[in-house]
């Protein structure tokens, strides 16, 4: 049996690492069942060929002793390896160690400089060779994402074949959870790739945006881009909200609590909320895999419960027609545009610069879409994974050998085959796992890790953390991931699940944000994020749908008191405190 909680050895070759950028999707401590069967088992790997595709070296460079250089679990958080993202940047041309600390990782308190952790080997002439040509080819020279299209569809194919959970065997259900690596792992390489490339591509503008003398401008160049697949939720969601104005859909949203209000839509017989109920279960069919935590396999997606989309479509009907979120993209279009013409004005007069941007900017554009499409590829290939297991875990606990159908999430891949042979043997096993597991939320894994971390037990606990409030005049300041100013109201949430709580014209201030939030961006004025960097999801997403962003801005949900005035400039990256 695998040791639990989850404590892999850190590497004594590579041994930084960081819960930044992993932290913003994967939250919350990984389940024994994804950690063996899904994420882990197939990202971990994946993040190895991604950095040998690159060329910036060979799998003889990774740790041996190690069984994941890139995506160990500490304590079942998981980490980052920001030893080989450093290393990354120093192979690179045009490349540093400090850009990619702050392009992957925003502004990280403590961590420890590049100089202090570098090895005799990490420069190597003929590796940067390599990755020079990776880069002049297959980043700046890329025209398009044929490959993450064929993935999409890839995905979408196994989608429409799914099998009636209901109808398989257990035998043929346990099958199911392990049968998909062949086609994960690639994915999982693809994205990964996709969001080195976008670093890249990122890094090139804002180094041309500074030559330029205009280093405000990087943002601007690449916002309002379109054809971002993670902005889809949020669009769908607008049209349902439209919708929604009908006098009988409206009457529903008003009169019923959101936890009925789905029943009671297709219980319906007025022939305008049927309309919406198709439209509704069209939208959760195609996002069915999207919710808080959503790479976590045991984590509740919108497809299980549709109640957070419909707090969603209600903050959302409250919101005018001249701020939906097509309008608010084409105006970062436009100011997108502008921005472009500005630095071709400046560099007219020299062809070889200008070529330059032209070719940064179409390789910013196309890679952060492909790192959103691969992300979201992998992410709905996830929920294949996620079902059969549901069913499982609700069979089982029928039967009386789980206590809780989620108790199938803390069984390890290796225990599957014996729990299906004798699963009352595994009852009170995976009951105390369950309470282990359940403990660490309220654990908080440190942010940094330099070699092995201290044991979870030393860990303080998130519900005896004091923070200080901040006060009127306080400046938090962050890192910016969309410009443009707003004022208003802060509402300081913790799950994307509390919506309803949002108002039209507040301020969305959050400890980190995955793509289940990003449907609240488009009622939200701004937002402040704790975490984060300028391609995070936070930041890409606030740049397509046009509103003021501060990622990277350290504890600001834990000091900024709920109900606050606030003011938030996205191109200066400050959150200013107006009346506490």
């Amino acid at each position: 049996m695998s040791n639990w909680p989850i404590y892999d050895r850190a590497s004594g070759t590579f041994p930084i690492y960081s819960r930044a950028n992993v932290g913003e999707i994967f939250p919350d401590p990984i389940s024994p069942l994804n950690a063996t069967t899904g994420f882990q088992a197939n990202l971990s790997p994946a993040w190895n060929d991604a950095f040998v595709s690159c060329g910036v070296w060979d799998h003889d460079l990774y740790d041996t002793t190690v069984a994941h250089n890139n995506l160990p679990a500490f304590g079942s958080y998981l980490y980052l390896n920001m030893s080989l993202m450093r290393l990354f940047g120093v192979r690179v041309p045009g490349m540093t160690p400090e850009a990619v600390d702050l392009q992957y990782f925003g502004d990280m308190p403590g961590i420890p400089p590049y100089e202090s952790e570098k090895r005799d080997f990490d420069e190597s002439p003929e590796a940067t060779e390599k990755a020079g040509a990776w880069l002049v080819n297959d980043v700046l020279g890329a025209t398009d994402l044929a490959d993450y299209d064929t993935d999409r569809q890839t995905v979408e194919e196994i989608r429409k074949a799914r099998p009636d959970m209901g109808a398989l065997t257990d035998a043929e259900l346990r099958a199911r959870i392990t049968s998909f690596g062949e086609v994960l792992r690639p994915l999982l390489r693809r994205h990964i790739e996709a969001s080195l490339k976008s670093g890249v591509g990122l890094g090139a503008i804002a180094q041309l945006a500074e030559a330029v003398g205009r280093p405000e401008l990087a943002l601007t160049l690449v916002a309002g881009i379109g054809d971002v697949d993670s902005t889809g939720p949020s669009m769908g969601m607008w049209e349902l909200s439209r919708l929604a104005a009908d006098r009988e859909v409206a009457a529903l949203f008003e009169s019923t609590p959101l936890k009925d209000l789905y029943g009671r839509i297709k219980e319906s017989a007025d022939p305008a909320v049927a309309a919406f109920a198709d439209r509704l279960d069209a939208f959760l069919s195609d996002w069915d895999f999207r919710g808080p935590s959503e790479w976590e396999i045991r984590a509740t997606t919108w497809g299980v419960d549709p109640t957070p989309v419909l707090s969603a479509v209600d903050r959302m009907r409250k919101v005018s027609d001249d701020e939906a979120p097509t309008a608010k993209n084409a105006q970062r279009a436009a100011e997108r545009e502008e921005a472009t013409a500005q630095v071709r004005a400046l560099l007219a007069g020299d062809e070889e610069a200008l070529g330059q941007f032209e070719v940064a900017l179409n390789a910013a554009a196309l890679w952060l879409r492909g790192r959103e499409r691969g992300r979201t590829s992998c992410a709905r290939l996830m929920h294949e994974l996620r079902l059969p297991a549901l069913e499982l875990g609700k069979r089982f606990h029928e039967s009386g050998a789980l206590r809780s159908p989620l108790q199938i999430f803390m069984l390890f891949a290796e225990e599957l085959d014996a729990f299906l042979a004798d699963p009352g043997s595994f009852t009170d096993v995976l009951v105390e796992r369950e309470k282990v597991y359940e403990d660490l939320f309220d654990r908080e894994p440190p942010f940094v890790v330099v070699g092995q971390p201290e044991p979870v037990e030393n860990w303080p606990r998130r519900s005896e953390r004091a923070v200080e409030q901040a006060g009127v005049g306080t400046v938090i300041q962050g890192v910016p991931g969309c410009g443009g100013v707003a004022r208003g109201r802060a509402r300081v949430l913790t799950s994307p699940d509390d919506a309803s709580t949002l108002e039209p014209g507040e301020i969305l201030v959050a400890p980190i944000t995955d793509p289940a939030w990003t449907p609240l961006f488009v009622p939200a004025a701004a937002v402040v994020v704790d975490v984060g960097a300028p391609f995070s999801h936070a930041a890409i997403v606030s740049r397509e749908l046009g509103i003021p962003c501060v990622v990277s801005a350290t504890r600001a949900s834990e000091r900024i008191r709920n109900g606050a005035l606030i003011e938030v400039d996205g191109t200066t990256a400050t959150v200013t405190v107006v009346e506490a």
